[in-house]
């Protein structure tokens, strides 16, 4: 019996006196970090310190509209995922790991923020540990731990009494308690989640499309500044103005677009923890729907994790005897399993004295026991044969019952004192073992499983079943699943005679791999990856860790090991797989709206920069002042981007963002400058005032560029066929009326003389008006028809 443990009132006050666990595990960012990052990135600084300066030079209306629009969208976006946080921390709670501690002489199920220094702690095969602690010596106190989130090395380190454990590592196999010996600060704990996350942080195509941008237009950006920075110092530009044009230069980076990516993960975040799916990295549900090969493990992923004895086989010995040496052999475990728990449940046995012990390791796939007289291998047939034969009517029965789906392993004896252990403590197969029975077990497949395979083979997503079981066992519940009869099979054992050529090829052919170790689902994802593939990988237990870590996307059940649940992206609670598939659908919905916000983005950036080309080439002045620059900004991207991200569709979408800039993004943003810059230019040249003539010519501008900009909110999702050209259509009238209903204020605004004159704008005739609606509908008409005819890609002679 190992240390009894604190008793409640020893561990009250332990923690009174400051020796707690209290560093709670954080399940998502605080609410400092979600308003410091949302508030302080690179763009955002610079237009705070460049309005701060505008501020303090009195020029405060110039000061609020560089700055307010910043402020509007931090607000929303704070808003937006202080919202998420409160909702996934809720749901997240029943994804923390537990811990069973020892107190008042029994177990008990603790959260680890309730640890405390001192306490005794039992870890078993998948359960991470918590704390930093020393291994308590017992008889069968042996770990195997993997502290590769520690040290980067997978080998597994062996612990027994006195070692010491550290948490962030976990326990692959084997069973042991440990005392807590640092806690709080002092211990990693309240790493684990994070370390294993930070470990495997990979970006989305989205992402890397979004990055790409960014960097390309902070390089224009820059290469404009330089360029107005020497042309102000040379033709003695006020200081005022010179900080208006950075300001307007400098807000050309469109970082609402991280702003609004943030927002849709946030979103697609929600709307899935009430579907059962809860992300622990913020980019999982877009990840999803880019996945095209997905990787599931058998037991407890595609089955339901219940086993069952079905019946068993006996060889050289009677049937009653077998079923006590399976219950003998099950009752003397250390660590207990799903297969142990079924013999168990079927067969009685009785307490002995274990002299050695070889608990169950999925890379060995085999355990043993050695009592005193006499001692027992549990394993999978495949592995065993190398010490002992079978004759045909057992072969036929193994043959038999895979092909039924069910688990068939051999139970054999071992001669005493034959040592199930070597020199290093590293358990050794017997050479020679005797046969004394075949036990198979039953799983059942999830009831959700089948339709969400079908879901997932008719998006076009290639299925790969990795287990540790028999391949033709795994083929058979696959076929169950309805994988088809034309699967290919392979096993593991087959994997290690390929060279890597050899092995690539097989992992990119095979639907079924049985008998794979953890190592070689790891490899077999990898590579997968390597042939160009987007991998995600579904699994529950220990052995499942290092393949999570490898694919793009990892997906654990709740009910699987802390260690599963650590590294993976997605947790499906309740286990269901009737969250996937909504899943897929709602990162579908991210992309969609994600396009669409990038077009708007894009295009208004791209006709700015023309404007400040045009206007500079020709000598005249800086076509933008700050205001009238934040309201135009407002109104075609900051409004409207936050609702489409809202209204977003699911359905698949075009990934080539180099084919969106040629299409949609330079067709609308170049004819949008010209038509723009010819009224700037006519108004500039007709009016004898220069101040006049000046602010009229901006104002008429303004309206071109936020009437154009209006309708590319209806081109992105056209409500009718013919209004669809720069984008499929739709048949969604919501951005539409938003469009319309923000005409519609707008209007009713410009009509208010002080609403103007904040602004700096003027009123005009309405024959100037009649005269910019042409013009917008002249360039409506003229980009359609550059958009149908495909013109710039028939121009540039790119294949369409």
């Amino acid at each position: 019996m190992p240390t009894l443990g604190l008793t409640t009132t020893e561990a009250n006050a332990r923690r009174a006196q400051g020796q707690g666990n209290n560093a709670k595990i954080k399940e998502s960012r605080s609410y400092l970090d979600i308003v410091l990052s949302n508030l302080f990135n690179f763009i955002n600084s610079i237009l705070f310190a460049l309005g701060l300066t505008l501020l303090l030079l009195g020029r405060s209306g110039d000061a609020v509209a560089t700055s307010g629009l910043v402020l509007i969208n931090v607000v929303v976006g704070v808003f937006q995922e202080a919202r998420a946080k409160q909702t996934l921390d809720r749901i997240a709670l029943l994804a923390r790991p537990k811990v069973n501690v020892r107190r008042d002489s029994a177990e008990q199920q603790l959260d680890p923020s309730e640890i405390v220094l001192g306490d005794v702690i039992h870890t078993n095969a998948g359960d991470q540990i918590v704390v930093d602690g020393k291994v308590i010596a017992s008889a069968n106190a042996r770990m195997d731990i993997d502290e590769s989130l520690l040290t980067g090395e997978s080998d597994l380190v062996v612990k027994r009494g006195g070692d010491p454990v550290y948490s962030g590592s976990f326990c692959v196999s084997g069973s042991a308690y440990y005392e807590a010996t640092k806690v709080g600060g002092e211990s990693l704990a309240n790493q684990i989640t994070a370390g294993a996350r930070q470990f495997r942080t990979i970006k989305t195509p989205l992402q890397r499309e979004i990055e790409l941008v960014l960097r390309v237009l902070m390089l224009v950006v820059a290469q404009l500044g330089l360029l107005f920075t020497i042309s102000n110092i040379i033709f003695e530009v006020s200081l005022v103005e010179s900080l208006q044009i950075a300001a307007i230069i400098a807000g050309l980076v469109p970082n609402g677009l991280i702003l609004m990516t943030t927002v849709a993960y946030a979103m697609g975040a929600v709307r899935m923890a009430g579907k059962g799916a809860l992300v622990q990295q913020a980019n999982a549900i877009e990840s999803l729907s880019n996945v095209n090969v997905l990787c599931l493990d058998k037991t407890g992923t595609l089955t339901a994790n219940r086993i069952y004895l079905k019946d068993i086989f006996p060889i050289h010995i009677g049937k009653g005897e077998l079923k006590k040496l399976l219950g003998d052999y099950a009752a003397n475990l250390s660590s207990q399993n799903r297969t142990s728990e079924a013999i168990a449940e079927s067969c009685k046995g009785e307490k002995q004295i274990v002299k050695q012990e070889a608990a169950f390791s999925s890379a060995r796939k085999w355990s043993g026991l050695m009592f005193a007289d006499a001692g027992y291998v549990l394993g999978a047939p495949e592995i065993l044969r190398q010490a002992t034969l079978l004759n045909q009517d057992q072969e036929k029965y193994i043959e038999e019952r895979a092909a039924q789906g069910l688990r068939v392993l051999l139970f054999a004896g071992v001669a005493a004192p034959t040592p199930l252990l070597d020199s290093q403590d590293q358990p050794q197969l017997p050479a020679t073992l005797t046969p004394l029975g075949l036990v198979s077990f039953g799983d059942e497949l999830r009831p959700e499983a089948k339709e969400t395979l079908a879901g997932f083979i008719h998006a076009g997503v290639r299925l790969k079943i990795i287990s540790g079981d028999n391949p033709q066992t795994v083929a058979a519940l696959a076929q169950q699943a309805g994988l088809g009869d034309d699967i290919k099979l392979v096993s593991g054992l087959e994997l290690d005679q390929l060279s890597d050529d050899d092995f690539k090829r097989a992992a990119n052919e095979a639907t079924i791999f049985g008998r794979i170790t953890p190592q070689q689902k790891e490899r077999l994802v990898k590579a997968l990856r390597d042939a160009g593939n987007y991998v995600a990988m579904i699994g529950d237990g220990v052995n499942d860790v290092l393949s999570l870590k490898q694919a793009q996307l990892g997906i654990a059940m709740q009910s699987g090991s802390q260690a599963a649940r650590g590294v993976a992206d997605i947790i499906l609670l309740g286990d269901s797989f009737a969250a996937l598939l909504p899943a897929v659908r709602e990162g579908q919905r991210i992309v969609n709206g994600m396009q669409d916000i990038i077009r708007l983005f894009l295009s208004r950036t791209a006709y700015v920069t023309f404007l400040i080309l045009y206007t500079g080439i020709v000598g005249a002045h800086f076509p933008f002042a700050p205001k009238q620059n934040s309201l135009a900004a407002f109104i075609t991207v900051g409004l409207p981007t936050f609702w489409l991200a809202v209204w977003a569709r699911p359905g698949q979408h075009q990934r080539n963002l180099l084919r969106s800039v040629l299409h949609f993004i330079l067709p609308a943003s170049f004819t949008i400058a010209l038509a723009a810059f010819g009224v700037y230019l006519f108004y500039w040249l007709a009016i004898p005032d220069e101040e006049l003539a000046i602010t009229a010519a901006r104002t008429a501008m303004q309206i071109v560029v936020i009437l154009c900009g209006l309708l590319l909110i209806v081109f992105v999702e056209p409500p009718l066929p013919a209004l669809a050209g720069g984008d499929d259509y739709s048949g969604d009238w919501r951005p539409t009326l938003l469009a319309i209903f923000t005409l519609i204020a707008l209007v009713v605004s410009m009509s208010v003389e002080p609403f103007r004159n904040s602004f700096d704008l003027v009123a005009l005739t309405w024959v100037d008006y009649l005269f910019i609606v042409f013009v917008v509908g002249m360039w409506a008409g003229g980009v359609m028809l550059i958009w149908r005819k495909k013109v710039l890609f028939r121009f540039l002679n790119i294949e369409i």
